[in-house]
């Protein structure tokens, strides 16, 4: 049985408090803005050096859906303490990464985020026992099209979305959650390079297109308690992230051994294909992107 070691804990009482009445907490600070800097180079000159390098997928492809599989900084990223320390704190001392990803919208593109909730189509059931972290590369505000999120709106069951396909819908499906939301509801996660946000699996949120003359970049990191059991028939996969798990319901993920490594690779393709089955299940469209 694998074990890793716990490091210091981090968040209040009264931010965990906030965390499960609100559904969100933000912002957190976690890196400097060097660090977070120095993050995104790393990501820019993987896109400037591979995209014309022949994978067998676009470079977009692997930052979008399961970067920690083939990226070994993204794989280790998810593991920092100074980002885990927080998680640990919501779920508890056994934590698994269930997914990592780079979210990007260039700079003045109509890209946006319907409202949804991120546990409708993952198959995890409605547990409350996984967490996003979602950390800023770059300014994530109004202008840039930062999230949104509707407190309180994770204490109820997982709602009815409708798959709209919108051309400028960044989801897989466009999914749009099927209740009235006024722009009263909605609070702005306004993020500055090296911050992160939180937030509960079926918290409402969306985010509008970028209107400024920057990427607004956020790596997301969806973190789940290893109390988390899969509810379909397809095999799944996770990353132990802290303390204990016997890997009985998930499939563990090693470490990619480089950028881009030929088994790593053929893992990617293995896990996509899994995963598909489950999240684009019924859907009649599917675009490259999963969720944010």
């Amino acid at each position: 049985m694998k074990q890793i070691e716990p490091a210091i804990q981090q968040l209040s009482p009264d931010q965990v408090s906030q965390y499960w009445d609100q559904g969100f907490l933000s912002p957190i600070d976690v890196f400097t803005p060097s660090e977070a800097l120095a993050f995104r180079h790393q990501l820019e000159a993987i896109e400037s050096e591979w995209t014309e390098a022949g994978l067998p997928r676009s470079v977009k492809t692997y930052k979008r859906v399961n970067a920690h599989v083939v990226m070994p900084f993204a794989y280790d990223i998810a593991q920092r303490p100074e980002i885990v320390d927080h998680v640990e704190k919501i779920l508890g001392p056994n934590i698994l990464v269930y997914g990592v990803e780079f979210f990007i919208k260039e700079a003045n593109t109509p890209g946006y985020v319907s409202m949804h909730q991120d546990l409708t189509y993952w198959g995890l059931g409605d547990t409350q026992k996984m967490v996003t972290a979602w950390l800023a590369l770059s300014v994530a505000n109004i202008k840039s099209g930062c999230m949104e999120f509707v407190a309180g709106s994770h204490k109820q069951a997982i709602l009815p979305h409708e798959d709209t396909f919108a051309e400028d819908n960044l989801l897989s499906r466009g999914q749009e959650v099927q209740v009235e939301i006024d722009s009263d509801s909605r609070t702005a996660i306004e993020l500055m390079p090296g911050q992160i946000s939180l937030h509960h699996g079926m918290t409402i949120h969306g985010s509008g297109p970028n209107c400024s003359d920057d990427r607004r970049i956020g790596l997301v990191i969806r973190y789940m308690s290893t109390e988390v059991r899969p509810q379909n028939a397809a095999p799944d996969y996770a990353v132990l992230a802290r303390g204990e798990y016997d890997f009985a319901d998930f499939n563990e993920i090693p470490r990619p051994e480089s950028l881009f490594h030929p088994s790593a690779l053929e893992r990617y393709d293995q896990i996509r294909s899994a995963q598909a089955s489950v999240k684009l299940a019924n859907a009649a469209v599917s675009k490259d992107p999963f969720y944010e």
